[in-house]
């Protein structure tokens, strides 16, 4: 064996990029998941929301009653999904969900938007996943093509607006936008039920 053959092997043996950031168990999870999301969810019409939740909760998710989840939502990992009753999630709306993410009464992910739950440690040479949990409050919306990052929470009735990103904890029935996401005005709520 030629030393640049050796070098090649002890390389890619020791080298952290090469090691699988999950488990076995939660691989093949996955891969189920993505063999039923392309032949019975994704090509399901759009007014089957309670088919759609069905298949979510075969895979451990929590999803309130009269929940709209739309046929092209992308969802990581079912059973971190907690949503409660009235929830909206759009579609190409993307849950990237290693850990848990929660989803308030009547909250809404509108198209595109992006809950982001994990990141790497860029200081580390492993380059290892950093996941945490986001909750989404009851009332709140998330825009179209915003972005929600790992560990963040959204409290009740807070908007982050279209493009939107949530890198701080979002007060309740205030509305944010930009990149970061500020403060740029308060959301009415006198005529909304909270539960």
């Amino acid at each position: 064996m030629t030393n640049t053959k050796m070098d090649t092997d002890r390389t890619q043996t020791h080298d952290p990029y090469l090691k699988p950031g999950f488990s076995l168990g939660n691989r093949l999870a996955r891969a189920l998941w993505a063999v039923v999301y392309v032949l019975f969810f994704r090509p399901s019409p759009r007014p089957l929301h309670a088919w759609r939740a069905l298949l979510l909760r075969m895979f451990g998710a929590r999803v309130g009653r009269n929940s709209r989840i739309y046929p092209k939502t992308r969802i990581w990992a079912p059973w971190n999904l907690e949503c409660e009753d009235m929830v909206a999630i759009a579609d190409e709306a993307i849950i990237y969900n290693p850990e848990p993410v929660f989803l308030g009464s009547h909250s809404i992910v509108s198209q595109q938007a992006y809950l982001c739950g994990a990141t790497h440690d860029h200081n580390d040479p492993a380059f290892p996943l950093v996941a945490a949990p986001i909750r989404i409050g009851a009332y709140a919306w998330i825009c179209a093509r915003a972005t929600v990052q790992p560990g963040i929470e959204v409290a009740e009735g807070a908007v982050l607006g279209l493009g939107g990103v949530a890198t701080k904890n979002l007060d309740p029935w205030t509305v944010y936008g930009g990149i970061p996401a500020r403060k740029i005005g308060e959301r009415q709520h006198r005529n909304i039920i909270t539960t």
